[in-house]
């Protein structure tokens, strides 16, 4: 859904409205990928446009990534495709100097860009180890909470009963270090009771 010069103009004058006592004044920045993007309809904020309160950026026209600032190329990388996102990621990382917010946010965008790409791919891609970047260790962390929430559900269900839906997702809320307590203290239970007061117990302590 495009943002439209309407919604902005509702959104400024909440805004400003709101915080009334802090600005006297406004002024806005609209971003375009392209000039082709951008609503052809500029009438109800013409005089906006032309005395300068709403400026607005292309940014297939500011220029290479490798003539950017960091912040504006990352903006720019955003609509690049192909060879052109591949070599720009490639200065952006080489300039991050081993910035690792930098190269995270790098990351992220070609990962989402090059979704049909295996992670090795990527990794040659970029000339980086992606799994030490955010991303992928979210990734990792993420597999490794789902497979110990299965395994230790299906012993729960075999040494105590069923689990019900509701306590099933009190064992699926605790952090990965707490599942793997679960699944040790586990082994002495003899029934549901002695899950649910091991989960009092311990989420009590969170």
């Amino acid at each position: 859904m495009r943002f439209t010069k309407r919604r902005m103009l509702s959104e400024i004058a909440i805004y400003t409205y709101r915080n009334r006592e802090r600005f006297a004044n406004w002024q806005a920045v609209v971003i375009y990928p392209t000039r082709s993007t951008e609503q052809s309809r500029t009438g109800m904020v013409q005089e906006f446009l032309e005395n300068g309160r709403i400026q607005r950026v292309y940014l297939n026209e500011l220029g290479e990534v490798a003539d950017l600032p960091t912040g504006l190329g990352l903006m720019v990388l955003t609509t690049l495709e192909g060879e052109k996102a591949t070599s720009g990621a490639r200065g952006l990382i080489q300039r991050a100097e081993g910035r690792q917010d930098i190269i995270e946010l790098v990351s992220t965008i070609i990962v989402y860009k090059f979704s049909n790409l295996s992670r090795d791919e990527v990794d040659a891609m970029l000339g980086i180890e992606l799994e030490q970047t955010r991303v992928y260790r979210e990734a990792a962390q993420e597999g490794r909470q789902q497979e110990a929430q299965a395994l230790v559900l299906r012993l729960l269900n075999r040494r105590v009963g069923n689990v019900s839906p509701a306590v099933e997702m009190r064992v699926k809320a605790l952090p990965l270090l707490r599942l793997e307590d679960l699944g040790e203290a586990l082994l002495d239970f003899v029934r549901m009771s002695d899950l649910i007061s091991w989960l009092d117990a311990n989420q009590s302590e969170n």
